[in-house]
């Protein structure tokens, strides 16, 4: 479990810090005032000399503090006390002045908001009862995955060292509970706060643009919990060969990398970028619509970490690259040719553009990509363009300049950990689909069937364990012996004999996975299923596994009785239907 949390008491601290003065003032000014009345002589009613008692002082400086003025009690004052009170109030008030003023900054100071929202947040992250995740950095990528996330019905936690980050979660509107901290994700406290050694902590998730601070998070999470998931963004070979030494499930997301990979499997696969799309929930993304990269020669505008991969994987895929990037002491072995300078007109011209088959825009400056796109789109308007997008907010202008297929970074790794984190078998299911000779059906009879059962509505992606606690149903099913196939799972409730809408893509079964299992194969427990249908379907079918009377009915068409007297009924007229055997039988008489 890791060590306990230690939550930190900022907020006793900052009270007594700014509210000592203060309080010793008040304490001092009533506790004079309280003294000289009851040292100070008055008249009885007999006429003879009587002080106040210390209850009277006292309830006389509570009414009078408050401005209500009930009266001279018990008895009329004389001029001494009226002096007295006279001189007890304009301190008291000055007192109170001084001590408001206080408490008013106090509340505005800034670190007691923050220890405000530290503990609140500490609080909520306790309060927390289904799975969640912990997002560290809110940055284009941390949005777009929160978005991901809780659309999937995840709970989320996010941290992040910018406050106008934590304050934008409190207005968007998020289909399931997302809370923020702004703090330093660094500090393992921190990591405590946000739930890291919580039994229902599923991820943590590094996600800040510091790739140092992604390390950090990573080796902080490890260390304080070892049974953790940590998935963390790094574009440097050198973090990641640090953060493949932690071990244990740890995950690296290189968005270039990633990228470079999915365009080789897409240029053999064209399936590969319309199912993505389409299991990604993009706009106007369909099961018809084919993109297919071509396959002749390239030219690669800007050979950073994007260029660099890219040019290294293609060239494994046998395709001719041109390069073209200002950096005169460029060295590419895997180019045929590197023209030196920014990619203008001239430059594009020298490359060949005229007869390349496709350009890749991938520099650092979204200004610089949309003037080449532009350019190569009128030097060559048949070539296929792949552009970088660096910043989320351009994205009207990276739609307008029309390229093919534009590469966000940020929605690369958001795409990358959300299918990774809710439907991990995704990747054996794509690279079936980039497979060129696959033992089962081929990629065009995958997509029919999808787009058959699926097609027309946005589809949901989601993995069931039968051998979790949301399954025990199932379970106990298969142990009264009960048959149960994934036809059985699959099937309408309300009629067992009509299929939902969806499809099962990948079956774990002993070790073993399957791709596009058959309707009439036997589940038992233990079983991961990869699927792919609508909402509705996900939630029925999660409402089947978890109820034993819909389990029976759609394994045997049996709609048992569910309530004691329906039961104890059918019981009844079951044994009213029996023969009596007392009867001589007519056909042996």
């Amino acid at each position: 479990m890791g060590p306990p949390v230690r939550r930190p008491q900022r907020i006793n601290y900052l009270i007594l810090r700014y509210m000592r003065r203060p309080l010793m003032t008040l304490v001092t000014v009533y506790a004079v005032s309280m003294v000289g009345w009851i040292l100070i002589p008055g008249i009885g009613v007999d006429g003879q000399p009587e002080r106040l008692s210390f209850f009277h002082a006292f309830y006389f400086l509570t009414y009078t503090a408050t401005t209500t003025g009930f009266g001279e009690l018990p008895h009329a004052f004389t001029e001494a006390q009226r002096m007295w009170g006279i001189l007890s109030l304009y301190v008291g008030v000055i007192a109170w002045f001084y001590a408001l003023g206080s408490i008013v900054g106090l509340v505005q100071n800034p670190d007691f908001q923050l220890a405000l929202d530290e503990r609140r947040f500490t609080r909520w992250v306790a309060g927390i009862k289904e799975p969640f995740c912990i997002i560290c950095g809110f940055g284009n990528t941390g949005a777009l995955l929160t978005r991901g996330l809780t659309d999937a019905g995840m709970t989320v936690a996010v941290i992040d060292r910018r406050p106008e980050r934590i304050k934008v979660l409190q207005i968007r509107d998020y289909r399931s509970p997302v809370a923020g901290l702004c703090a330093d994700a660094r500090v393992p406290e921190h990591l405590l706060e946000a739930g890291l050694t919580s039994p229902n902590c599923k991820a943590v998730i590094a996600l800040t643009q510091d790739e140092e601070l992604n390390l950090k998070i990573a080796v902080s999470a490890r260390l304080l919990c070892r049974d953790v998931e940590v998935v963390a963004q790094s574009t440097s070979r050198t973090h990641e060969e640090i953060l493949a030494t932690l071990g244990g499930s740890v995950h690296i997301i290189d968005p270039f990398q990633t990228y470079a990979r999915y365009l080789c499997a897409t240029i053999r696969s064209p399936m590969i970028h319309m199912v993505n799309e389409w299991l990604a929930g993009s706009a106007g993304a369909m099961l018809d619509r084919e993109t297919r990269p071509p396959g002749g020669r390239w030219i690669i505008c800007g050979m950073g970490r994007m260029g660099g991969w890219l040019t290294e994987l293609l060239q494994k895929e046998n395709i001719e690259i041109s390069a073209i990037d200002p950096n005169s002491g460029l060295q590419c072995d895997h180019a045929r040719q590197v023209v030196t300078g920014r990619a203008t007109r001239e430059n594009l011209v020298e490359a060949g553009i005229e007869s390349v088959a496709g350009v890749v825009v991938a520099t650092q400056s979204d200004t610089d990509n949309l003037s080449i796109v532009l350019n190569a789109r009128a030097l060559n308007p048949d070539a296929f363009i792949i552009v970088r997008q660096n910043r989320y907010r351009n994205m009207m202008l990276f739609e307008a300049a029309k390229a093919d297929m534009i590469m966000m970074p940020s929605l690369v790794s958001a795409r990358r950990i959300l299918f990774h984190l809710k439907a991990p078998m995704l990747r054996s299911f794509f690279e079936y689909l980039g497979a060129e000779e696959a033992d089962g059906p081929s990629a065009e009879d995958i997509v029919a069937r999808l787009r058959e059962r699926v097609g027309g509505v946005q589809p949901q992606v989601w993995t069931i364990d039968t051998a979790s606690l949301d399954t025990t149903t199932f379970a106990a099913a298969r142990r009264r012996g009960m048959r149960l196939t994934l036809a059985h799972v699959l099937s309408d409730p309300a009629d067992h004999r009509r299929p939902l809408r969806c499809v099962p893509l990948v079956i774990e079964t002993r070790g073993e996975e399957r791709m596009m299992p058959d309707p009439d194969m036997e589940l038992d427990v233990g079983d991961r299923i990869l699927m792919c249908g609508d909402d509705r379907a996900r939630w029925l079918i999660d409402a089947t596994l978890n109820n034993e009377y819909t389990l029976t009915y759609l394994a045997t068409g049996e709609d048992r009785p569910r309530s004691w007297a329906m039961r104890h009924l059918q019981r009844i007229l079951h044994r009213n239907r029996r023969p009596d055997r007392s009867l001589p039988d007519p056909g042996q008489s």
